[in-house]
């Protein structure tokens, strides 16, 4: 395992307003999501960031945490990765209220866990896709004090690798403790929907406020 997470960086067209934080999914790496970063923010008003996973397992590929059901990820891979990524997180050059965490599949998990781990400073808002809210023993997902938070959640209704339940439970949850939900379901398998993208671009700049918003 790494002892710390590397990162593409595609920077600001100037000085950045804030950071947009993309976590690829499982056996993907960083390159993966780093389109979406001129797709979700075009002007280039934000420095993004899609970092590596640390973890190299069967069958190829970079992972977050090692299998072990879903919404179950192994406890000790979610554990060290969970401490690795915070760590790399706070490091960054931006206050939590300027970050937008989002991820795909184990992105997804992840993004859930940083942005709403107990104790961890709340991003400004969390693009969860194709993933689902992790149930690991020691851990939990503070859901309190969410009364008007965004967070975007999408996901394909063929997916045959994490059931579409999962989202839809998850937007219970967060519409349940008062969040803005942004929810999309799509007749796709497990895949990001590039109809849901400019939709994407506009909770993006909603939530960090950005200069061109009215």
């Amino acid at each position: 395992m790494s002892e710390t997470l590397g990162a593409l960086v595609r920077p600001a067209a100037g000085d950045p307003e804030g950071a947009l934080v993309l976590f690829h999914g499982r056996g993907a790496d960083e390159h993966d999501l780093f389109p979406l970063l001129d797709a979700l923010d075009p002007e280039r008003r934000l420095l993004g960031l899609t970092p590596r996973a640390p973890l190299s397992l069967p069958p190829g590929g970079a992972h977050w945490y090692r299998l072990g059901g879903i919404p179950t990820p192994d406890p000790a891979t979610f554990r060290s990765t969970f401490e690795l990524a915070s760590d790399w997180l706070d490091a960054l050059p931006f206050p939590p209220e300027r970050i937008v965490l989002g991820g795909f599949s184990q992105g997804a998990v992840l993004s859930f866990a940083l942005g709403l781990g107990g104790g961890r400073p709340r991003p400004a808002a969390i693009v969860a896709l194709s993933g689902f809210m992790p149930e690991v023993e020691g851990f939990a997902l503070d859901l309190t004090e969410l009364d008007g938070y965004p967070v975007a959640i999408g996901h394909g209704v063929l997916d045959p690798v994490i059931s579409v339940e999962w989202s839809r439970a998850a937007r219970a949850a967060f519409e349940a403790a008062g969040a803005e939900v942004t929810y999309r379901e799509s007749p796709l398998p497990h895949t990001v929907d590039p109809a849901f993208l400019p939709g994407l671009r506009s909770f993006v700049a909603a939530a960090l406020r950005l200069s061109d918003q009215p």
